[in-house]
């Protein structure tokens, strides 16, 4: 499958109309089958159920009236409400997290399980008729009051109401707990830590990423960001051609035409490029897949956000930190050679754009450092998250990196810190310094 294949299937259902169209032509199918039992006499044991009276034409015709008319309603208010949180997230968080709300499963699927009530409800109102009516169909068999009403798909319309009410009330319950800013970055977090679990499977192997090979460059075609790379249909080009690719750029890049995105070692980049091509997609925005620097900036982006003088909220920038040390401490032990051949990474002949460690840090840590130096508490709180996360990592040279970033902030904290806060700041840093003497836990 190409790289634009996979892209399109990520992206079609993550935008906010799939599960509502999805969920619409799954309700008119089940209209459609409802009303065919009926019409069968499917129906017709529910005459003989005594807690069960059975509804006339012009009760179920007003029933479903109502429930339409309400389903319509609720779908518009649910979409307004869902505006109205994106755009107080994207105002207060970053415009970067308007994907992350437009994808959030439980806005569409609420939105969703009411626009396909609607369309039930529509499609078996057509087919309620009225004693004075003629029949449409010759065949088809009454039920215990004149007309054709039809009961067995009133009962799964009053299931689908049931249904719309409990999830109004969970709809009314998520939208305020999930732009909280510890759900969103909560949220963040936990998907980094899976895509970087994912992108670095090897745990406790200290490796970086393999070194590059010199060759002759293929260059981007198009302009705008890297959003998937099909390292599989990669390496079996590379092998049907007895070739080493070494890329210059990872998920996330911004490339331009005629910008060197891959050398090729072994044959012609003229021979493959058009093959080449259809390994990559480029768009206008950056995506979460295959790139977990995306959600290290998006952590940074509410921290500095947070840590600015308008906004002035240091604990905010001090969850981000948090979750930043947590993703440092995942990063520092693991193998940091991408396996994208599921197999050996040293007879792989497609090498990825190195991500070495300190790459990792200085796109987190080194990223908020100078809004961090800016905040007494903040400053703090950044040293014991530093500590923590070489805490368990065995490793020297990356217990040394982290050491040194710790040592880095200092530098910019006396640029800002005057006075007590500066002199709480350094007893903590020596305490810092202290736990990089000891043994790793």
């Amino acid at each position: 499958m190409t790289a634009d294949i996979r892209f399109f299937w990520s992206r079609l259902n993550a935008n906010y109309w799939f599960y509502p169209a999805l969920f619409s032509i799954l309700a008119a199918a089940l209209a459609f089958g409802m009303i065919t039992l009926d019409r069968s006499g499917a129906a017709a044991f529910l005459n003989d159920v005594s807690w069960i009276v059975p509804s006339r034409p012009k009760g179920a015709a007003d029933m479903l009236t109502v429930m339409a008319g309400s389903m319509i309603g609720v779908a518009s208010t649910v979409f307004s409400i869902t505006i109205a949180a994106v755009a107080y997230a994207s105002g207060n968080y970053g415009p970067r997290l308007l994907t992350n709300f437009m994808e959030d499963r439980g806005n569409q699927l609420s939105l969703a399980t009411f626009i396909g009530s609607f369309v039930y409800a529509i499609i078996v109102l057509r087919s309620v008729r009225g004693a004075d009516e003629p029949a449409a169909n010759i065949e088809e068999v009454g039920t215990a009051v004149a007309g054709f009403t039809p009961q067995l798909s009133l009962l799964v319309a009053y299931a689908l109401m049931g249904l719309c009410v409990a999830v109004l009330v969970f709809f009314l319950n998520h939208i305020p707990s999930s732009i909280r800013v510890n759900k969103v970055l909560e949220g963040i977090g936990r998907r980094m830590l899976s895509n970087l679990r994912t992108a670095y499977p090897k745990e406790n192997e200290y490796s970086d990423a393999m070194e590059p090979r010199e060759g002759k460059p293929v260059c981007a075609w198009a302009t705008g960001y890297i959003q998937l790379i099909d390292f599989g249909d990669l390496v079996k080009i590379a092998r049907d051609n007895d070739a080493v690719f070494s890329l210059r750029m990872r998920t996330g890049d911004f490339v331009h035409r005629d910008l060197p995105i891959m050398d090729v070692e072994g044959c012609e980049p003229e021979d493959i490029e058009e093959k080449i091509r259809a390994c990559f997609t480029l768009g206008a925005t950056r995506t979460p897949d295959q790139d977990p620097q995306f959600l290290i900036d998006e952590l940074v982006e509410i921290g500095l956000r947070a840590l600015s003088p308008g906004i002035n909220d240091p604990f905010t920038a001090i969850t981000a930190l948090h979750w930043l040390g947590a993703a440092t401490t995942e990063i520092a032990r693991r193998d940091l050679r991408k396996d994208v051949c599921g197999e050996d990474a040293e007879d792989c002949p497609v090498i990825p754009a190195p991500d070495d460690f300190d790459h990792y840090i200085q796109r987190g840590f080194g990223s908020i450092r100078s809004g961090v130096a800016t905040s007494p508490i903040a400053s703090e709180v950044m040293l014991d998250t530093l500590a923590n996360a070489a805490a368990p990592v065995q490793n020297q040279q990356r217990r040394n990196r982290i050491r040194a970033e710790g040592v880095l902030l200092g530098e910019q904290v006396r640029q800002h810190l005057v006075g007590p806060d500066l002199e709480r700041y350094e007893r903590n840093e020596v305490a810092f310094l202290k736990k990089f003497r000891e043994e790793p836990a």
